[in-house]
């Protein structure tokens, strides 16, 4: 069972909110009263209660903390290694949650059209199969596209995605479970990405076709022999989006790797 931050923010600040809220109109301009109505010296000295100076302390804290998690940025751990040789298990990145419009934190319903995924977008959403769990893969097929992937070689709408050899891969620390794999320059629609590729795999995918429905996106991750995604479980619902992949903060692996942090996510 995963664990519900924003869900854990909401209640939070609502309880917060409510508890400093209704001290604010019933109860503080009594105890404001009543101290005044103290002697300076030997009286009784009113205080709030202690729940109540909670309240008021942390409520502002979690709504900032809310409303940008919830609005402008997230961060997320990946998890695997599905998204080499650009994102690896131990990174820490950023999400932007606005460019895809911007939604009600735990319902998820939108509020404001804002913007649609691009091919090529490395987005994080709810994985459809079990919502409660966030996937984050490539966006290959926009609605309407016609996907065929065959001999590790991707075709969009009829036309072959270019590859280009860059050698093989040799990983580091945790990306050493990928190493002799060909290491690959592919254009997508022109876009440059890295991937990998296992040529003696024989892979996972009994159909090689798909048509992608509207309102929603097919997506793979970078690593393309070891990658559970849409060649597997189907389709992303546009309404499951998070939102785009930008940038890595931290990444670990048996300590900080220094040189990965900031590094922009394309």
């Amino acid at each position: 069972m995963n664990f519900d931050f924003a869900a854990l923010l909401v209640g939070l600040a609502a309880f917060t909110g409510l508890v400093w809220g209704i001290d604010a109109l019933f109860f503080a301009k009594a105890r404001a009263a009543r101290a005044a109505g103290t002697p300076m010296s030997g009286g009784e000295i009113v205080r709030e209660p202690v729940i109540v100076e909670y309240a008021r302390s942390f409520f502002p804290v979690i709504l900032i903390v809310l409303l940008v998690r919830s609005f402008l940025a997230e961060p997320f751990r990946i998890p695997s290694s599905s998204m080499m040789p650009n994102l690896v298990d131990g990174d820490f990145i950023l999400v932007n949650k606005f460019t895809y419009g911007l939604r009600l934190p735990v319902l998820n319903t939108k509020l404001i059209e804002l913007g649609e995924p691009e091919r090529g977008d490395v987005v994080v959403f709810r994985y459809p199969v079990d919502p409660s769990s966030d996937y984050i893969k490539r966006v290959i097929g926009l609605p309407g596209d016609e996907i065929v992937y065959r001999s590790k070689t991707l075709f969009i709408n009829g036309e072959e995605q270019k590859q280009e050899r860059i050698g093989r891969y040799i990983g580091t620390g945790k990306g050493r479970e990928m190493d002799g794999a060909e290491h690959l320059r592919e254009m997508l629609d022109g876009t440059p990405h890295e991937i990998l590729v296992r040529p003696l795999a024989l892979g996972r995918i009994a159909q090689d076709t798909w048509i992608v429905p509207e309102g929603y996106y097919f997506v793979m991750g970078d690593n393309r022999d070891n990658s559970q995604d849409s060649r597997v479980w189907g389709f992303v619902p546009e309404k499951n989006l998070v939102g785009r992949a930008f940038m890595i903060w931290m990444s670990w692996d048996s300590g900080i790797v220094f040189n990965r942090i900031g590094k922009s996510i394309e």
